[in-house]
């Protein structure tokens, strides 16, 4: 099979060829059709992801596609299942092999390049902003890179959960993405995002993406009692939290990694994934993919990420789609 594997000395992926993988007594195989990028393979193509494996190893945080075998103590699955696994690593390959309490069933309805841009951004935006935050409806929603593969599943996400969305990008394109996922007020960048904010009456929850100065225009455009949740930090600034601040307004900072989480809180992040596909299946969410590029365009999809020239998600797609 062919990967884009990271190789054990420092030098860049190559996209090679290697043993198909067999599954241990809890994993299954899976014939992948469709890996989605994420910004955290941006990092760990630079060692500066908190989740970066030892090298080597194959780049690609979460795939779909179809079963094509498994360990003898998995249970709940069959040959020919067609599933989503969360991986954290392995995807950007045509066969890999998963524990088993990653993967999850996708609907009939739902393709494999939409499965795999699916439970990362979506996951990481419902579990912050409903169990997290605590949107409630009526509130507003702030989000910055509102076109981004997680800002624009906030905003899709916030609407589904009643809120009122004020969506922050670059440019008038972005922001006619953002608008079509549901965002009811749009602010450019070159807007003061501060005064903006504040004229519309002020953020109840801010969901971060960008960091630097954007963090603190919408720090301070915050109401009293609001909640924000510093997601990333794409702007490469990591700002400092003012706790003065925190006192004086009574607001909450949430830090949420949906990785994490995994972890320490596995049935939060399954159940929020049964109600997001549930969700998909009624037509309540519909996953934006700006480009969908073969194994072999991987480093142009990174690119993609790297200028942020993308909206919504970037995908991979496999060969010749057969379970062979």
């Amino acid at each position: 099979m062919h990967a884009y594997h990271m190789p054990t000395s420092g030098s860049a992926p190559l996209l090679v060829q290697m043993d198909r993988p067999e599954p241990g007594a809890t994993q299954i195989q899976v014939k992948i059709f469709a890996c989605g990028l994420n910004f955290a393979d941006l990092l760990m193509l630079n060692s500066t992801y908190q989740d970066t494996p030892d090298r080597p190893f194959t780049l690609g945080m979460e795939i779909s596609g179809v079963i094509t075998a498994f360990g003898d103590q998995v249970s709940g699955f069959a040959l020919g299942d067609r599933v989503a696994v969360f991986c954290g690593q392995g995807g950007l390959a045509e066969w890999g092999v998963f524990d088993a309490n990653r993967a999850i069933k996708i609907p009939d309805q739902m393709s494999f390049e939409q499965a795999a841009a699916f439970q990362i951004t979506y996951g990481t935006s419902h579990i912050a902003l409903d169990h997290c935050a605590r949107l409630q409806p009526g509130e507003t929603l702030l989000v910055t890179g509102a076109a981004g593969g997680a800002g624009l599943t906030a905003v899709e996400i916030g609407k589904q959960m009643g809120a009122r969305v004020i969506a922050q990008a670059r440019g008038a394109d972005k922001l006619a993405v953002a608008r079509a996922a549901g965002a009811d007020h749009l602010i450019d960048a070159d807007d003061d995002l501060r005064t903006v904010v504040k004229s519309l009456g002020g953020a109840d929850v801010v969901y971060d993406v960008i960091g630097g100065e954007l963090w603190k225009s919408a720090f301070r455009a915050t109401n009293l009692g609001g909640r924000l949740l510093p997601i990333g930090f794409a702007s490469g600034d990591i700002p400092q939290i003012p706790a003065n601040h925190l006192l004086v307004k009574n607001l909450t900072v949430i830090g949420f990694y949906i990785g994490g989480f995994l972890k320490s809180h596995p049935q939060v992040v399954h159940s929020s994934l049964v109600t997001l596909l549930e969700w998909f299946v009624e037509g309540r969410l519909k996953p934006h993919i700006s480009h969908s590029l073969p194994l072999e365009r991987v480093a142009d999809g990174m690119g993609l990420l790297r200028s942020r020239s993308s909206t919504g998600k970037v995908v991979i797609t496999m060969p010749a789609q057969s379970t062979d």
